[in-house]
C-alpha cells in the first residue's frame, strides 16, 4: 500500500510539474513581439485555426500569409501591420479551391501564389489595383511550387518538375507592366540596399 501512495504522488507531482511549465511558458513573452492574440472571428493575424507561410513586403508593412480560416480551406490573406488589420483582397480566393504559398512584391501591389483553380496547382499573380489574377502557368505541363516575386513585380521564380526533377524557372512579365516600388526611396532600417533583377 506504501509503494502505491508514492505512486500516487509521484503522478500527481509530475502533473503538477507540467501544468506549472506549460503555465509558464504561456505567460512568457519578448517585448519585441507585435504580434496579436488569436480571434475566434479571425478579423486579425492570427485566428484560432493554421496560420502559416508568411512573408513580409519590402518595407515590412504588409504581411501576407496563408490561412484556414475560409470554412477550413486554405486562402491567402494579407495583414497591414502598421494599421493593424486585416486588407481585404476581392477577386483572389477563388470558392472550393486552395490558395497558397504567396510572396509579395515591394510595395505590396502584386501578390504571387499558388492555386488549384484550374484544376492542376499554378502560379497566379494578384494586383491589388485591378483585383485581378492573370495565371502564369497554365501552359506549363508539370508540378510548380514555392513562387517569389521580384520586389518591383516584374519577374516571378519558382520551382517546375520536369521530368522527375525540381528545377528554378524565372517568368518575365513584361516590361510594359507597371511596376511595384517602395513608396520611400530609402531602404528600411536593416536591410539590404536592393538591387535590380
Amino acid at each position: 500500500m506504501k509503494w502505491f501512495r508514492s505512486y500516487i504522488l509521484t503522478g500527481f507531482f509530475r502533473i503538477l510539474l507540467v501544468a506549472c511549465i506549460l503555465l509558464g511558458l504561456g505567460s512568457c513573452r519578448d517585448r519585441g513581439l507585435l504580434t496579436p492574440p488569436p480571434q475566434i472571428l479571425g478579423a486579425t493575424l492570427n485566428s484560432v485555426v493554421a496560420d502559416q507561410e508568411p512573408r513580409f513586403s519590402y518595407d515590412g508593412r504588409y504581411l501576407v500569409f496563408t490561412s484556414d480560416r475560409l470554412a477550413n480551406k486554405r486562402g491567402i490573406f494579407l495583414y497591414d501591420v502598421q494599421n493593424r488589420r486585416l486588407i481585404d483582397l476581392p477577386g483572389l480566393n477563388q470558392p472550393g479551391t486552395l490558395q497558397e504559398q504567396p510572396d509579395i512584391s515591394a510595395d505590396g501591389r502584386y501578390i504571387v501564389y499558388i492555386s488549384e483553380e484550374r484544376g492542376k496547382p499554378d502560379v497566379f499573380v494578384y494586383d491589388r489595383q485591378t483585383f485581378q489574377s492573370e495565371a502564369l502557368t497554365e501552359e506549363i505541363l508539370g508540378i510548380v511550387r514555392h513562387p517569389t516575386i521580384s520586389g518591383n513585380g516584374r519577374f516571378v521564380a519558382f520551382e517546375f518538375n520536369r521530368s522527375g526533377q525540381w528545377d528554378i524557372e524565372i517568368y518575365d512579365r513584361g516590361s510594359n507592366i507597371e511596376l511595384s516600388l517602395p513608396t520611400s526611396g530609402v531602404a528600411p532600417s536593416g536591410s539590404p540596399t536592393p538591387a535590380s533583377p
